[in-house]
């Protein structure tokens, strides 16, 4: 993930095709609820404006993610698929019945499908990206960007071209071992 970026723009013909990407992905039932918010120059600064005051900035231990030029943020509409659920197709399986009929909400998942699409995509290109969270911002997002309620965001995806940086302290994990993690037919 990088963390750093410098302000150099980034085409727009390369940020429609990483997004036409990622609304590739799966969609249980083929509900294809997901949208793209795509925010590039002042509208970047509109995001940080809303979610990191200028008072925090200081404190803020990445402070070259606000030069990154190309902001994504990808919605779901969970309700979408509780509707398409509802259809004489779906209807068995009685996940019309409302959000918490879902043991695994496929919004998420479909949505989670399309970041990492747009994350390998990115890399593709050879540019930088970080997934990362809006919390407790999301509603304050939703309303400056008129997004419609209803919509969740999975996260927002900064893009753009990496600035040398120092790691994140989670750089040092290690990740798992390969032998420990894949179970090839029985645990």
């Amino acid at each position: 993930m990088t963390r750093a970026f410098t302000a150099e723009p980034v085409d727009t013909e390369v940020v429609d095709w990483i997004v036409d990407l990622a609304r590739r992905g799966p969609s249980a039932g083929k509900t294809a609820s997901l949208d793209f918010l795509i925010l590039e120059g002042l509208q970047t600064a509109r995001y940080w404006d809303t979610t990191l005051p200028s008072a925090m900035r200081p404190s803020f231990p990445w402070p070259h993610l606000l030069s990154a030029p190309v902001l994504i943020i990808p919605w779901v509409e969970p309700n979408a698929y509780v509707r398409r659920y509802r259809e004489p197709d779906k209807v068995s399986t009685g996940l019309g019945a409302g959000e918490d009929a879902w043991d695994v909400p496929y919004w998420w998942v479909d949505g989670g499908a399309a970041a990492m699409t747009l994350l390998l995509a990115v890399e593709a290109v050879g540019l930088g990206a970080l997934l990362f969270g809006l919390f407790e911002h999301e509603d304050a997002v939703r309303h400056e960007f008129g997004v419609p309620d209803g919509m969740r965001a999975i996260g927002a995806i900064a893009i753009g071209h990496a600035a040398p940086d120092r790691p994140s302290t989670s750089a040092s994990r290690e990740r798992s071992v390969f032998d420990q993690v894949v179970h090839r037919g029985a645990w």
